[in-house]
Parts: C-alpha cells; structure tokens; sequence
C-alpha cells in the first residue's frame, strides 16, 4: 500500500483533519490563544512531505503513527517556544498523541481485526474528524473532551465555565449532530 513518492502530498492530506483533531485535543487551553492547530497540522504535513522518504511503513495504521509523531515534534517545538520546556515534554506529547488516537478508535470500534476491517475504520476515523470539525464549536469542543479526552462530565463544565446540564445538552446535541453529518457523508 505505499504510494510512489510523487502520489504522497494526495494521501498526506487525507489526513489533515485527523491530525486537526489530536492537535486541538493535546493543545493546553493557556496556548491556544497563541498557538493555532491548523499551522501546527499544515508544519506537520509539510515535514512529512519534505520527509516521505523516511517512512518505512506499508499500512495507513503505520502512516497515521508516522504521522501522529511528527506532529507531536511539531506540538513539542511550538510549546517549548512558549514555556521553554524540555524533551520530556515531547515525549509525553507523544504518548498523549497516541491515547487520543486510541479513544478515538475506540470509540468506532466494531471488534474487528481483519486488515480489511482496520483499513475501514482507519477511513472511519477520518471521516469522524471531518464531520467533528463541521459542528458547531461548543458542540465539538464538549464532545472531544468528555468522548476522546476522556473527562467526566463534571470536569468538561469546569474547562468550558459550564453547567453540568449545559453540558449533559451540548453533548446529546453534539451526538445527534454528529450522527446526521456522518450519514450524509
């Protein structure tokens, strides 16, 4: 499944928003003011394209990890500008990276192990990631906390200055939304 070396800039950006996601999931809320996710997936593509040579997988699960550790590169670069942290942090940014990714599989697994199955829901994840950016922010923002992040309700309200009930509603909206994108798709 390795595409010749001109096809890559085509298959890279299917990942865009994929990686849009884990890198609005792994920026602190402090930084996001300063840091925007979409210059941080843009570098990230970038180095990847500039870089296709060194990738040495063979499956779109091996391109996703490939990727998923660039972009943490890229998250730990951008933030050690910022509050001049150090390798640990890089290396927690990729651990993150790797958990928001497991949720995020988790989330759509079916059980399925087939190579077959995994390639399907490799595309599931990503038509998740487009249809996630098309919701409404507040929607998207409850969602990703509580379903990829992994916070309790409780917590979510806490980040987003919230109510527990206000939050209970961005979610059921949030998920009736999401169902309605990923069928139109």
């Amino acid at each position: 499944m390795t595409q010749p070396p001109d096809d890559h800039g085509p298959v890279l950006e299917g990942y865009r928003h994929y990686l849009l996601l884990l890198a609005r999931l792994q920026l602190d809320p402090h930084l996001k003011g300063l840091l925007d996710p979409s210059d941080l997936v843009q570098q990230t593509l970038m180095k990847a394209h500039q870089h296709r040579d060194q990738f040495r997988g063979a499956s779109d699960a091996q391109r996703g990890a490939w990727l998923r550790a660039i972009l943490a590169h890229e998250l730990a670069d951008a933030i050690r500008k910022f509050e001049r942290r150090g390798e640990g942090r890089r290396l927690s940014l990729e651990e993150a990276l790797e958990e928001s990714s497991a949720r995020l599989e988790c989330w759509l697994q079916s059980g399925s192990t087939s190579p077959g199955e995994r390639i399907v829901r490799h595309e599931q994840i990503r038509r998740l990631a487009e249809a996630l950016l098309r919701l409404p922010e507040d929607q998207r923002g409850a969602l990703e906390l509580h379903h990829l992040q992994g916070l309790s309700v409780q917590e979510v309200g806490r980040r987003m200055a919230r109510s527990n009930a206000a939050v209970a509603g961005l979610l059921r909206r949030g998920m009736a939304a999401l169902r309605v994108e990923l069928k139109a798709d």
